[in-house]
């Protein structure tokens, strides 16, 4: 099977502590419906901020590269290797 890229919109919002963590991720439909997407959600009320990113990969085999990323908007965490 060919390789798929996949486009995502992620939120942040702020825990009890008021440390970032990530909401629901959303796949979209191309890399500029996820900018879209993501400048919407760092505006949405409870969020701090949104990144959009992209990852392509053979979903029959399960491999995937590392996440490219497109944008982020407002306050999101400066180290997103642990999403």
């Amino acid at each position: 099977m060919a390789d798929i890229t996949y486009y995502v919109a992620i939120p942040f919002l702020q825990d009890d502590n008021g440390s970032p963590v990530a909401g629901t991720a959303e796949e979209c439909q191309s890399s500029t419906t996820a900018l879209r997407r993501a400048e919407m959600l760092s505006r949405a009320p409870g969020h701090i901020g949104a990144i959009a990113f992209s990852r392509t990969g053979d979903p029959m085999m399960g491999e995937f590269g590392d996440a490219k990323l497109l944008r982020t908007f407002g306050h999101v965490p400066s180290d997103l290797n642990e999403l």
